[in-house]
């Protein structure tokens, strides 16, 4: 029997990603997207004692287009979840699919030593991780 190999959320996760301050309106933060591949923002600690937040393309759909509220009237703070829940560069991606499912989210910063490294999803998860395992 073949060892399981394991692969690391390091291994899958989006090291580019948005990394915006909670203070930019809907508007502007969409406009000056880089990422759009990761389907969020994380919004940047104002202080080294602050958490993370992160607001998902899902989160500006559901309380600002169908609420039909302003996109350069409301801030990402207002939108964001936080604190968010993070996972390590060095968890198995099995474990961390587990915990993405656990607590039903889609998405989560992977942060190392307070720093946010990447972002990781599902959609990573399977299409690089897993994927990864059956080809060997």
């Amino acid at each position: 029997m073949k060892p399981t190999r394991i692969i690391r959320v390091e291994d899958v996760m989006k090291r580019n990603f948005d990394l915006v301050d909670g203070k930019l309106t809907v508007k502007d933060a969409l406009l000056t997207m880089k990422y759009p591949e990761t389907r969020s923002f994380i919004i940047d600690k104002r202080c080294p004692d602050d958490e993370y937040g992160l607001v998902l393309i899902s989160d500006i759909a559901k309380q600002i287009l169908s609420a039909n509220r302003s996109p350069d009237r409301v801030n990402l703070y207002e939108i964001m979840a936080k604190p968010v829940l993070s996972v390590s560069p060095e968890m198995d991606i099995r474990f961390c699919a587990r915990l993405l499912e656990r607590f039903s989210i889609m998405r989560a910063p992977v942060i190392k030593d307070g720093k946010v490294l990447g972002i990781v999803s599902f959609h990573d998860l399977v299409l690089t991780g897993l994927k990864r395992l059956i080809t060997e």
